[in-house]
């Protein structure tokens, strides 16, 4: 069970997976220690920033030496509950789904989906890429079977509000939301929203402020 976390801001809070996952790249690589200037220039995350980020947990390097990146590995692994298996459960095996169930976080053996779910799929459960797929009519029962509290939403807007609904009486804790609906929950329920067309205008946006700054 990991260690209790100390109130961080969420944006430092984004980040912790994107530390573990370099500093196990500089293990990898046999690298002993790492400052936040090497760390900085992998990550493309300004220095000063991954210092303050680092601070919230206290002294986890030091002055003229750096960071030993061992530590920090087992640090952040425990942090992060990397030691601790989670199951996940995907709604919608749609394209999205489908791709999702093929990459099923192959390069993290920590996270899995083991089930999902479609309107389109039988109770009994057929295989996709050796995950099984059933009718919503079973979640209940499957989910809980399961254990499982974290699930991926990749359905059509039409019908992510009811799923959600659903969800939360079967005792869900997390959602991944994948539709560009703003989903209602309790607040003991965790959502997080990847609206892609947003991301991807948001993305255009800053190109262009790019151009338009160059030229000025």
């Amino acid at each position: 069970m990991a260690e209790e976390m100390p109130k961080i801001p969420q944006a430092t809070s984004k980040r912790l997976p994107l530390y573990y996952r370099f500093l196990q790249n500089f293990a990898n690589a046999n690298k002993k220690r790492v400052s936040s200037s090497e760390l900085s220039e992998a990550m493309k995350i300004d220095a000063a920033t991954i210092r303050r980020d680092f601070s919230y947990f206290g002294a986890l390097g030091r002055k003229g030496y750096g960071y030993d990146v061992d530590y920090l590995v087992g640090f952040f692994r425990t942090i992060l509950d990397q030691d601790e298996e989670t199951d996940v459960a995907l709604f919608g095996v749609g394209s999205l789904g489908s791709a999702f169930l093929k990459y099923n976080f192959h390069k993290n053996h920590n996270t899995r989906i083991v089930m999902a779910f479609d309107t389109n799929a039988s109770v009994e459960g057929k295989m996709i890429s050796g995950i099984p797929i059933y009718h919503p009519r079973v979640a209940e029962e499957k989910l809980k079977e399961q254990g499982i509290e974290l699930v991926i939403l990749t359905l059509p807007s039409s019908v992510a509000q009811d799923v959600t609904d659903e969800l939360v009486r079967y005792g869900i804790k997390g959602i991944l939301n994948f539709t560009p609906v703003r989903l209602a929950a309790p607040e003991a329920v965790r959502v997080h929203t990847i609206d892609l067309s947003v991301e991807l205008q948001t993305l255009i946006y800053f190109m262009k402020s790019d151009v338009k700054d160059s030229q000025l």
